[in-house]
């Protein structure tokens, strides 16, 4: 048999147990944040960064390698939106250079696949001289499938030009961050 407590006593007990925990639990979602703003930083548009880096669960529990996985993560994922966007443009484009020019794009997105999930490989191996150099040949098809349909006078519709430069800044801050690991 228990004493019975009055039930404002228990009243009070619940509050202080829940202010204790949300307190407690503000504390770390706060250390998390810092770090992410802290890697994000230096990135040229670190609200993409953080943007990114938030989405994705792991990010509460991660480290500055990490971070820097997850943001590959989104530009594998970007890269895939990037993918059926130059499919459907190709497969709507009547223009004969200009469909070929898609196809190239939509090939180069493939590979910069391969190519990131090589850099989290090598990110993971603490090789990140490579990490970078695999993420800078993943942006630089990126690069050369703008110029290519460029040449040709085509303006990507704007939400491609908008994935396409969010890419860019992802890419730009993932191999900011990596460099600090040296």
């Amino acid at each position: 048999m228990g004493i019975p407590l009055p039930p404002y006593y228990l009243t009070l007990f619940l509050l202080l147990f829940i202010s204790f925990n949300n307190v407690g639990h503000r504390n770390l979602v706060f250390a998390d944040d810092a770090l992410i703003e802290a890697q994000c930083h230096n990135a040229e548009v670190p609200e993409t960064c953080i943007k990114c880096v938030k989405s994705d669960p792991r990010s509460q529990s991660a480290n500055k390698v990490g971070i820097a996985a997850i943001i590959i993560t989104c530009l594998s994922n970007k890269a895939t939106t990037l993918i059926n966007n130059m499919t459907t443009l190709a497969s709507g484009a009547r223009d004969k250079n200009l469909k070929v020019a898609l196809r190239g794009c939509e090939k180069g997105f493939y590979y910069t696949k391969t190519n990131l999930i090589a850099a989290t490989n090598r990110l993971k191996g603490k090789e990140y001289d490579q990490t970078n150099l695999l993420v800078k040949q993943a942006l630089e098809e990126e690069f050369v499938c703008k110029m290519k349909v460029e040449a040709l006078r085509f303006n990507f519709p704007s939400s491609v030009t908008f994935d396409m430069g969010v890419y860019e800044e992802l890419s730009t801050a993932v191999m900011r961050i990596v460099d600090r690991f040296v």
